[in-house]
C-alpha cells in the first residue's frame, strides 16, 4: 500500500459521550480515537500482518525466522564491509548492518517486556540473546574494524567526507574501541570476558533492585500490617511508601525496603569493580570517563563542578525548604518533629496543598486523554506543520486491541513516521512511561527511499468507564507531553543514517526535547487550546493553570538537591576505586550533597536502579532540565507557538538526532554558546515566583 493510500485508510472513531445529554463536548478525528473505546475487529478472514506489519512475526515462531533472516544479510554485509574501498560506502555498509540487526534487536527488545502472549515474550527474550551474542562478536571482528580504521586513518578520503559521515564513522570506531579492539588477543579476550560478565550482573542488580524485602508481621503493628502485602507469617515491603500520612507507616516502609541484602550488596560492589576494570583496560581513567565521552559534559570532573555549583547556589533555599518541612512535622506530629529521609516526599506534598488547591480530582475532568492527544496534535501543526492521523492497524499488528496507531504526516513533506500508542494498564505490563523506537530512520541506498522510522510510546493510564473517556491528573498530562516530546524527536530527525536517528544521540541531550515538551504543558496558552471539560466543555481556568505551575516550585530547591544528590553518588560511584563499602560512600554523599541524616543499617544505593542504564550519566535528567529551561525562555516563553521559532528548533535541534555534537545543537538554537554556571542559573531561576500568579488569584 504506497503512503497516500495508507493516509486515507484512517478509522472514523466516534465518541461514546456525544449523544449523552449535556455531554456536550466534541473532538476532532484524533481526540475522537482516544477518547473512544478501542476497535474491535470484526473481519475474521483478514490476514495477520504481523507484529508492526513485519509478516514474520504473525506467531511466536516468526521471531527465528526474522532474526535468522537478519543473521544471514549480516554475512553478506560483513564481506562487504570489509572488501570495499574506504569511503562513503564503508560508513553506508556499516550503518545497514547496524540497522539490519538493530530492527530486529530492538523489536524484540520491546516485544519482550510489553506483549501480554509469554510465548512471544520467550521468543523475543531468545532473540535478544541470539542478536546480542552477534553483535559483541561484531565489536571485537579485527576484520571489521581494519575497514573502518582504514578510512579514518586515511586523511585525503576523511576530509571529503561530508560532517554526518565522519561523525558517524567515529562513533562506529568508539564502539570498536571501548569493546578493546585494540589491544592484543589476551586483553581483548579479557574485555570481552568482562562484558559478558558485566551483563550477567547488571541483569542480577536490575532484578534484584526490584525485589521486595519480607519481615514478620509481628514485627509491625497490628493496624498497620494492611497496608502491605502479605506472605503468611511475614509481610512484603515493595516500596516506599512516600505519600502514606501515617509517619511510622513510612519510617517501617524506608527501613524494611532499604534494610541491606547482602548478596544484592556484593553483586554491586563487583559490578563497579568490573566496569572500572573494563574502563582501564580499553584506555580511560575510569567508567565515568569512558561513559561521559561525546556527551555535553564531556566529563565527570565537569559534572561534579556543575553538581558543586548547583549545591552552593541552592544552599540558602534548600536550607529554606527544610525548614518549612520541620515547621510543618511539628505542627502534624509535635512529639517526632525530628526531620528524616522518608519525610520529604510526603510533607513537599502537604505543603504544596496548604498555599495552593492542587487536588488532582479538580483537574483530571478537563485533561481526557482525548483532549490531551488533541492539543498535542493542535500544538504540533502550528509548531512543524505536522499532523497525528489516527489509522487502523491491520490484523495481528498490534500486541492488544487497545493500542492506537498514529501516522505522523507533515504538511509538505508527507508521512514522517508511525507512533503506535500503548496507553493502557494492562496485567503484566511495566508500570513505567518510556519511549522504545522499533526502527530508526535512515536514508536507503539500496531502495533509494527514505526508511520511516516507527516508535512506543508506553505509559499505563487507566481505561476509560462507561460513564467517563480516560482522564489524566496534572502529572499524567505532562508525562505523555514528555514521552511524545521524545517521539517527535524520533519522526521529525530526518538523519542519513539509523546510528544516529532520533534518541539514539547523547544521554544529556535526549532529555532535551522530552523535558521542553513539559513546558508547553504547563502554559496556559497550549493548555487553553484544549484542556475543556469533557461534559459541559467549559475551559479549564487560568487561575488553576498558574496555581499548579507554582505549587512545583514549593519545596524545589529540596527536591532539585535530592537529584545532585542521586548524580553526585552516581559519580563517585564510577570514578576511581576507593577502599570503603559503598555504604560509607553513600553516607558521606548524603551528608554533603543532601543534608537529611543517613539511617542506620539501610542501603539506598541497592534500589537505585538508573546505575545500570544510567551509569555514570544521572546527572544527565538536571543538564537536560537546564538546556531545555534555556530554549523555553529564549525562544518559546513570549509565543509558545510561533511557527518560525519552531522551524528553528526543528533545524537547529531536532533534525540532526546524533549526527551533531550536542553542545553545537544547543549553541545553534540559543545563539550562543552556554556555560555550566548558566546552566545552573536557569535551574536556580525556575525556583523564583511568578508574581502573576497572585494577581491572577486575588482577581479569582
Amino acid at each position: 500500500m504506497s503512503a497516500s493510500q495508507r493516509l486515507l485508510h484512517l478509522v472514523k472513531y466516534r465518541s461514546l459521550w456525544t449523544h449523552v445529554r449535556r455531554k456536550v463536548t466534541t473532538w476532532s478525528p484524533v481526540g475522537a480515537a482516544f477518547n473512544a473505546k478501542p476497535f474491535r475487529r470484526l473481519d475474521l478472514v483478514e490476514k495477520n500482518v504481523g507484529l508492526f506489519g513485519v509478516p514474520e512475526l504473525s506467531c511466536p515462531e516468526g521471531f527465528q525466522a526474522a532474526t535468522q533472516t537478519a543473521l544471514k544479510n549480516t554475512e553478506l554485509l560483513l564481506h562487504r564491509a570489509c572488501s570495499c574501498s574506504p569511503g562513503v560506502e564503508t560508513v553506508e555498509c556499516f550503518d545497514q548492518l547496524s540497522d539490519g540487526l538493530c530492527k530486529v534487536a530492538d523489536l524484540a527488545d520491546f516485544i519482550k517486556v510489553a506483549h501480554p502472549d509469554p510465548a512471544y515474550r520467550e521468543a523475543a527474550e531468545k532473540t535478544c540473546i541470539d542478536i546480542g551474542t552477534v553483535v559483541e562478536k561484531l565489536n571485537t571482528n579485527v576484520e571489521l574494524c581494519k575497514g573502518l580504521k582504514n578510512l579514518l586513518d586515511n586523511a585525503k578520503v576523511v576530509a571529503e567526507l561530508d560532517p554526518d559521515t565522519k561523525r558517524v564513522a567515529e562513533l562506529f570506531m568508539f564502539d570498536f574501541e571501548i569493546s578493546g579492539i585494540h589491544l592484543d588477543d589476551k586483553l581483548r579476550k579479557e574485555a570481552v570476558a568482562l562484558h559478558v560478565k558485566l551483563l550477567d550482573l547488571s541483569n542480577e542488580f536490575l532484578i534484584g533492585s526490584h525485589v521486595p524485602n519480607r519481615i514478620a508481621k509481628s514485627a509491625i503493628p497490628k493496624h498497620l500490617q494492611v497496608h502491605f502485602a502479605s506472605d503468611g507469617s511475614f509481610i512484603q515491603i515493595g516500596g516506599l511508601h512516600a505519600d502514606s500520612p501515617d509517619d511510622l507507616l513510612r519510617e517501617i516502609a524506608y527501613r524494611i525496603y532499604l534494610y541491606p541484602n547482602a548478596d544484592l550488596m556484593e553483586c554491586l560492589e563487583e559490578l563497579l569493580k568490573c566496569r572500572y576494570k573494563l574502563a582501564k583496560l580499553v584506555g580511560y581513567d575510569s567508567y565515568g570517563h569512558r561513559a561521559l565521552k561525546g556527551t555535553m559534559a564531556k566529563n565527570p570532573e565537569t559534572v561534579m563542578s556543575f553538581l558543586q555549583l548547583l549545591t552552593d547556589k541552592l544552599s540558602q533555599r534548600t536550607a529554606k525548604d527544610f525548614q518549612m518541612m520541620r515547621d510543618m512535622k511539628k505542627k502534624l506530629n509535635p512529639r517526632n518533629a525530628e526531620l528524616m529521609p522518608w519525610d520529604h516526599p510526603f510533607l513537599s506534598g502537604v505543603l504544596r496543598a496548604e498555599r495552593y488547591n492542587i487536588e488532582p480530582s479538580l483537574y483530571s475532568p478537563y485533561l481526557s486523554l482525548g483532549a490531551c492527544m488533541e492539543g498535542l496534535n493542535n500544538l504540533f501543526s502550528q509548531l512543524y506543520g505536522v499532523s497525528l492521523m489516527s489509522e487502523h492497524p491491520g490484523a495481528g499488528e498490534v500486541w492488544s486491541e487497545d493500542v492506537r496507531k498514529l501516522a505522523v504526516v507533515h504538511e509538505t513533506e508527507g508521512l514522517l513516521g508511525y507512533i503506535y500508542c500503548d496507553f493502557f494498564h494492562r496485567r503484566d505490563k511495566p508500570h513505567q512511561d518510556c519511549h522504545f523506537t522499533i526502527r530508526g530512520g535512515r536514508w536507503c541506498q539500496e531502495t533509494d527511499r527514505y526508511q520511516l522510522p516507527v516508535v512506543v510510546l508506553m505509559l499505563s493510564l487507566p481505561h476509560p468507564t462507561k460513564s467517563a473517556p480516560t482522564l489524566l491528573t496534572p502529572g499524567m498530562m505532562e508525562n505523555l507531553f514528555h514521552e511524545m516530546g521524545h517521539a517527535m524527536h524520533s519522526m521529525l530527525g530526518r538523519t542519513r543514517y539509523q546510528h544516529v536517528t532520533g534518541t539514539r544521540c547523547a544521554t544529556d541531550f535526549a532529555e532535551v526535547p522530552s523535558i521542553l515538551m513539559e513546558y508547553f504543558a504547563t502554559d496556559y496558552r497550549v493548555i487553553s487550546q484544549f484542556a475543556r471539560h469533557f461534559e459541559t466543555g467549559q475551559p479549564l481556568p487560568e487561575n488553576m493553570v498558574a496555581r499548579l505551575c507554582e505549587s512545583k516550585k514549593v519545596c524545589g530547591a529540596a527536591d532539585t538537591q535530592l537529584q545532585v544528590f542521586y548524580a553526585a553518588l552516581d559519580q563517585i560511584y564510577h570514578g576511581k576505586p576507593q577502599n570503603r563499602s559503598t555504604t560509607e560512600i553513600l553516607k558521606e554523599m548524603q551528608e554533603k550533597f543532601y543534608g537529611l541524616p543517613y539511617t542506620p543499617n539501610t542501603a539506598w544505593q541497592l534500589r537505585f536502579s538508573h546505575l545500570i542504564g544510567y551509569g555514570a550519566k544521572y546527572y544527565s535528567y538536571l543538564m537536560s532540565r537546564a538546556v531545555a529551561s534555556m530554549v523555553w525562555k529564549q525562544c518559546f516563553v513570549q509565543d509558545p507557538l510561533n511557527r518560525d521559532m519552531g522551524e528553528r528548533y526543528r533545524r537547529e535541534m531536532l533534525a540532526h538526532g546524533g549526527a551533531k555534537e550536542p553542545m553545537l545543537m544547543v549553541e545553534g538554537m540559543l545563539q550562543r554558546r552556554p556555560t555550566m554556571e548558566d546552566f545552573v542559573d536557569a535551574l536556580v531561576s525556575e525556583l523564583n515566583p511568578n508574581f502573576e500568579t497572585f494577581l491572577l488569584d486575588s482577581e479569582s
